[in-house]
Formats: structure tokens, sequence, C-alpha cells
């Protein structure tokens, strides 16, 4: 079996156990939708809101809910004891780590697609000013913080402290993809756009996404080894 057959293959079942549960799909896009809220009664005085504030809120939105789902990524194979057998399943170990950076970002991109209308409704983003661009900026920004967060979920899955852990070792590490994403973003939904930085900003992520990727599919198999 390939390994990108063998990816699809789990991610399918990590969506499929989701689809059915739906637990961890409420739970974050109830939290995003919390975190919109809070942000709009902060921000939004009077009928205006505060300047450049919609694209650092739909970054802090997209990285907390981010956050959460992670932190379930291997749970359900730790609570029923079947991450060894993942691991002993005659597949190369990068496609477990490709299944599972996959079933996330299908799940993080559809609570994408809930919360950037939002702000574009709540805040008054001009989210269609530049939809290839923005939407760009939001893949390849995601990617990038979904890419290290898989490792260091893979890496934590054994710590008795792992969610307390998980935020603390990835915020640092993930840095760029954040800041790349986010001073993108808000270059293309000021008032004021700048359209040549927002695309300078996307250059950059393809190159740390390139690094992240590569570095976390080295390092996948020896952080799971016995």
């Amino acid at each position: 079996m390939g390994v990108l057959q063998a990816a699809w293959l789990i991610a399918r079942k990590d969506l499929t156990v989701e689809l059915r549960s739906r637990e961890l799909i409420y739970t974050a896009v109830f939290f995003a939708l919390s975190c919109l809220l809070v942000f709009a009664f902060a921000f939004v005085g009077e009928r205006t809101v505060v300047e450049n504030a919609p694209a650092g809120i739909l970054w802090v939105t997209t990285i907390f809910a981010a956050s959460l789902a992670l932190g379930r990524t291997f749970e359900r194979e730790r609570q029923a004891d079947t991450l060894r057998a993942l691991l002993l399943a005659p597949i190369e170990r990068p496609s477990i780590y490709l299944g599972k950076l996959l079933s996330l970002l299908i799940l993080l991109f559809g609570i994408q697609v809930v919360v950037v209308p939002l702000v574009g409704l709540l805040f008054g983003a001009p989210i269609f000013r530049a939809p290839l661009l923005l939407g760009g900026l939001l893949l390849l920004g995601t990617v990038g913080f979904a890419a290290v967060g898989t490792l260091f979920a893979a890496m934590l899955q054994r710590a008795s402290s792992r969610d307390v852990l998980l935020p603390v070792v990835l915020y640092p590490v993930t840095l760029p993809a954040i800041l790349g994403g986010m001073q993108g973003t808000l270059w293309v939904l000021a008032a004021e756009p700048n359209y040549e930085l927002a695309r300078t900003w996307l250059a950059m992520l393809v190159f740390f996404d390139a690094v992240f990727l590569t570095l976390a599919l080295w390092t996948f198999a020896p952080v799971t080894s016995e």
C-alpha cells in the first residue's frame, strides 16, 4: 500500500468516526463562535470597528479552534490503546502523520468556512475583495500550524500534562506561520490594501510550510518509536 493511499484511509477513518460522534465538530465550532462574539463586544463600538482588528480576530479564532482540535488528534487511539496497533501496521510511518494531518485540515477548513463569513458580517471586513489571495493565506497559514501541531500532538500523546504542554511548545515554533498568515490577511483586509505585501507574506508561507512539512515527515518516525 502506498503512502498516500494509507494516509487517505487513516484520514477517512478519523473523519468517519468524527461524523458519527460530532463531538469535536460541535465543540470546535461552538468555541470559535464564542470567540467571535466576545471579540465583537470588545472591538465593535458605536458601529465602528477597531482598525485592523478583523485580521487578528480571524487568526486568533482559527488558532484557538485548531489548538482545541489538536488536543484530540491522537486521543481516540490513546484511550482505546490502538495507537500501538496503528504503529505496527504494515505501512510507512509518514502515512500515519499525513492521515492525521489531512483529517485535521479538513476539519479546520470546515470551521473557517463558518468563521470567515461571520468575520465579514460582524466586523465589516471586505472578505470578497481578493478572495483567492485571502484563501491562499488562510490555506497556507493553517497548513503550517497544523503540520507542526500534528507532530507535537504525537510527541506528547503519552504525557500526562499534554493539554498544557502542547500550546506552550507549539505557539513559539509556529509563530512564523501565524504571523505570516495574519500580516498577509491584514494587508488584504486593510482600508488601503497592499497586495504586493500580502503576496510577499504568501510566498514566505510557502517556504515555511515546505520547511515545516519536511521536518515533520523526517522526525515523525523517530519520535513515535518505542
